[in-house]
Parts: structure tokens; C-alpha cells; sequence
């Protein structure tokens, strides 16, 4: 799989692809990448990539001609392409998933006020945000739909890595504990070294639940909707949503 990202700053992306896991990838032959510079694709000779939009108002824009040619000479036209962009569909795990089966990616990577719409009607396939805010390095963006894609190509890291992850399945991933076995008066829960492996997938699913119920209740509705949980993770629910309100009563009745 190929990772070419268009950009005004490659050595923000650059460190990325020479790191860990990936460098490992890149060095196996498995994830290739190509940084362009968008301003080697300028006119002028202080290389300009940016003006003033068109109807006024705060900031500059990425120019279409620079941008136009960069796509050109990678051939985007032949390739999928994402300019990531705070006003882009939310990027999730599943839009990792179908990513990780293209055998090539092109990424634009915004800055200013964003690029000119023209770009994105004649190149663009996918305008994706990574979360519900800005930020000024369309660079960080990009890097960040990188990792989450590539870590899911065949043989970049095992199979079993991936298989109860946080999404995978619906849920967030449940507690991780590793040596030592004591921290701070803090034990590891005696169930992870009990060597009982079913006790120890009960508890995980169960772990998981309770993470999920507390931080992203939304992704609990959402697997109901999809048929992801099974009876025991209804079980489960029910239990600790009892505990949970049970909880809340003491609390009451203590402040009295």
C-alpha cells in the first residue's frame, strides 16, 4: 500500500514515516509513501501557494493552480483521494477498515482558511475530520488517518493485535495490566493471574461494557442497532446498570 500526501510542510509527515512500526513496514516493502511539496508546483519564484478568498473575509487559501499541478504529477486522478478538512464526514474505524483495502491513497493536506473548492470538486473522492474541532496543521490530520489505515495492512502488525481493540467490535477495549504485580498499593485484579481463561473473558467483556457504558454510551445503542452484543453482554449491561443506579441511591442517602 502507497501513502502519497501533498503538503506545504513534508517534514511534519516525514518524522511519522521514519518511526517505529511504520519505518518497519516501509523497510519490509509493505507500506511504500511519497511526500510533494506543493510548492515545488508554484509559479512564481517566492513559490506562492496562497491568496486572499474571493468575497472577502479573514485569512488565505490554497491556491488551485499549485495544488491542480501536485495532484497532477502524483496522477490523483487514478487514485483515491482524501483532503482532510474540519468540515469532512467524521473518520472512523470502519472508514480505516475500507481505506486499508485501497492499494493507494493520495492526502491533502490543508492550511489557512482550507484550498479552493474547485480542487475538491475535480480531485477529491473523500473530504474526512478526524473530531469535532480545528487545528492549524492539515499535516496532523493526515497523519493521524495514516496510522489508524496502514496499522490494519495485511502483515503490518499480527491479527490478534487488532481483534479486541477499542471499535473493533462496538465496544472500547477493556483494562490492561502488565509488571509489576503491585504498583503504588495497586494490585493487578487476581482474575488476570488466575490462568483461568474463561473467568478471564468474562471479565474482560465485562470491563469493556463498563468502559464503554461510562465514556461512549452512544456505541452501546449503536451495536444493539447493528446485533453485536450477545445475550451474556445484555446480561452484563443489565447487571451494571443495576450497580450503577444502585450506587447513585447510597450516594443520596448518605447526603441526607
Amino acid at each position: 500500500m502507497k501513502f502519497t500526501v501533498l503538503t506545504l510542510f513534508p517534514e511534519i509527515p516525514r518524522a511519522f514515516f521514519e518511526a517505529s512500526i511504520m519505518a518497519k513496514a516501509v523497510e519490509k516493502g509493505i507500506i511504500a509513501y511519497d511526500l510533494v511539496n506543493i510548492r515545488d508546483f508554484a509559479f512564481d519564484k517566492h513559490k506562492t501557494c496562497d491568496d486572499k478568498p474571493y468575497g472577502g473575509g479573514a485569512g488565505q487559501l490554497l491556491m488551485a493552480e499549485p495544488l491542480g499541478r501536485a495532484l497532477e504529477s502524483v496522477k490523483a486522478y487514478k487514485k483515491h483521494v482524501i483532503y482532510v478538512t474540519p468540515s469532512g464526514k467524521p473518520f472512523t474505524q470502519k472508514k480505516a477498515q475500507e481505506l486499508s483495502q485501497k492499494e493507494e491513497i493520495v492526502l491533502v493536506c490543508g492550511r489557512y482558511e482550507g484550498i479552493d473548492q474547485r480542487i475538491i470538486d475535480l480531485y477529491v473522492d473523500d473530504e474526512l475530520s478526524i473530531g469535532d474541532y480545528v487545528m492549524s496543521s492539515g499535516e496532523l490530520a493526515a497523519t493521524v488517518i495514516v496510522d489508524s489505515v496502514y496499522r490494519l495492512v495485511e502483515n503490518v502488525i499480527t491479527p490478534e493485535s487488532l481483534d479486541e481493540e477499542s471499535y473493533s467490535d462496538g465496544l472500547l477495549e477493556y483494562p490492561q495490566y502488565t509488571h509489576p504485580a503491585l504498583y503504588n498499593g495497586l494490585e493487578v485484579p487476581q482474575v488476570l493471574t488466575s490462568g483461568n481463561h474463561e473467568e478471564i473473558r468474562k471479565w474482560r467483556l465485562k470491563k469493556r461494557l463498563q468502559k464503554t457504558l461510562a465514556n461512549r454510551p452512544d456505541l452501546i445503542v449503536s451495536a444493539r442497532m447493528q446485533g453485536l452484543l450477545t445475550t451474556e453482554a445484555e446480561q452484563m449491561i443489565e447487571e451494571l446498570t443495576g450497580q450503577v443506579s444502585l450506587k447513585r441511591t447510597r450516594r443520596k442517602n448518605r447526603r441526607k
